[in-house]
């Protein structure tokens, strides 16, 4: 795991300097001094090094709250006790999460981190003229960080922003828009509109830079760009968009994994190294409660929800013998375990149907649909599925949505997305220690408070609970 970060949110670089959270340095220019956050980097290879750094980009960046939140797992009530309190009162949905002594939320300085990072390629590059022939080098370093601060800040906005919608998404607070470097400017939250706005266009204006096929899954690529893209299209309910960029994306890169394929799962990880149909690899941010396997379960009707003949119901869990109603979730696309939450060919096909069945495409969605489960299937037995309507095709795109990406840090997003359409909106209830706690559709408590140093020295309002 990560170590944590203490303070305000301009202070974080500061600390970098001092501990860098374990992180590897890639060059001399990493080494920081008392008085300066970071070296200034001076070429391209010096910001290239910086893009690089595994541990800050990809390793574990990306918030996890929503991730506990949702109803992808339950918690034994004897283990609740040896959680912390902010893991806690998450998974009650309680209007505090953050104990007020403690400054270490990662889930916010984790991707701030990142965003720094970016914003310090970008604010050296107008300094660096390259040559000829590192122009196009210079483009990609360019497009590199534009692409970090985007995921980024989507992260961010699907954690302490409430969802979506076009209606208003003006008049909603959304997150600072951290666009410099400099540790002396404290932007004030932005609007939902203005958040969204931002990432798209740093997204877009990414795109033609960056390479079809990157250096490795860990680096972004043309195929990643437009998988988020239909990622975030998704969640705004621009579903024609969504499927224009799914499709982008499964033109230039269409590999799905055969599962027959995989060996069975280990402890903790569905097989070793990058899985084939991997695009973009990140993880969520290293939270006890979800890293730890013997805390979770899956409810047992979800987990027999699975035919038998579906590979996914041994390659993602695991029945322990002394345990076996108490179903585990093994099947990370992380090799080390961690809890993955990055761009992969399934969540495209996904949304490609999806977004099929609500154009009114109903052989689309379903040959989209298929094309992703004949690979999860045993050789030979999968029955292509077949749908009378586009609200029958919906339907079951949906319930395979939550089959297939479960523990993808995604369920919190279409919980949040899907809670706009009453026909799909759920109250969700947990019972703890005998008591009964609910989240209902469209309560405030989808937007997560933003932690109290922040609003305390950063002058950000909070968000009502």
């Amino acid at each position: 795991m990560r170590n944590t970060i203490n303070g305000p949110l301009w202070c974080i670089v500061c600390i970098m300097g001092l501990q860098m959270y374990s992180c590897k340095k890639q060059d001399d220019f990493l080494d920081t001094k008392p008085n300066q956050a970071l070296k200034t980097p001076t070429t391209l290879s010096d910001l290239r090094g910086l893009l690089q750094n595994e541990d800050v980009f990809n390793s574990q960046p990306d918030p996890g709250l929503g991730q506990i939140a949702s109803d992808d797992f339950l918690i034994q009530d004897e283990v609740l006790p040896g959680l912390s309190s902010d893991e806690r009162n998450t998974y009650t949905w309680a209007k505090e999460i953050f104990d007020a002594s403690t400054m270490q939320a990662i889930d916010w300085n984790f991707p701030y981190q990142s965003v720094y990072y970016a914003n310090v390629v970008l604010d050296a590059l107008p300094g660096i003229k390259p040559a000829a022939n590192e122009k196009a080098g210079y483009e990609q370093v360019r497009a590199t960080a534009l692409f970090y601060r985007a995921w980024a800040f989507y992260g961010l906005l699907q954690t302490f922003a409430l969802p979506y919608d076009k209606d208003k998404a003006a008049g909603q607070p959304g997150i600072p828009l951290r666009l410099t470097s400099d540790l002396n400017a404290h932007p004030r939250r932005s609007s939902i509109a203005e958040g969204y706005a931002q990432v798209l266009a740093d997204l877009k204006s990414a795109l033609p830079a960056l390479p079809v096929k990157p250096a490795a899954p860990t680096a972004p690529s043309q195929p990643a760009v437009n998988a988020l893209l239909a990622r975030i299209s998704l969640a705004m309910g621009e579903y024609p968009a969504a499927l224009s960029y799914a499709s982008a994306c499964i033109a230039q890169f269409s590999t799905l994994t055969d599962y027959n394929t995989l060996n069975r799962p280990t402890a903790t990880t569905i097989d070793i190294g990058y899985l084939s149909e991997d695009i973009y690899h990140s993880n969520m941010t290293g939270h006890t409660v979800y890293n730890i396997r013997r805390d979770t379960y899956i409810d047992p009707a979800f987990y027999n929800s699975y035919d038998a003949n579906d590979l996914r119901k041994s390659k993602f869990f695991a029945i322990l013998d002394k345990l076996p109603q108490f179903p585990r979730f093994v099947g990370s696309y992380d090799f080390k375990g961690q809890k993955y939450d990055g761009l992969a060919m399934d969540e495209i096909y996904l949304i490609k149907a999806e977004c099929q069945a609500r154009v009114g495409d109903v052989t689309g969605a379903m040959t989209s649909l298929n094309t992703l489960l004949k690979t999860r299937w045993k050789t030979g037995t999968f029955a292509p599925y077949t749908a009378a309507s586009a609200d029958d095709a919906l339907l079951l795109v949906l319930q395979e949505r939550k089959k297939e990406l479960l523990f993808r840090g995604l369920r919190w997003t279409d919980l949040r997305r899907l809670n706009r359409e009453p026909r799909f909106a759920q109250t969700l209830q947990r019972t703890v220690g005998g008591l009964t706690y609910t989240l209902p559709p469209d309560d405030p408590r989808y937007a997560f408070p933003i932690p109290d140093i922040e609003v305390q020295l950063g002058g950000l309002t909070q968000n009502p609970r």
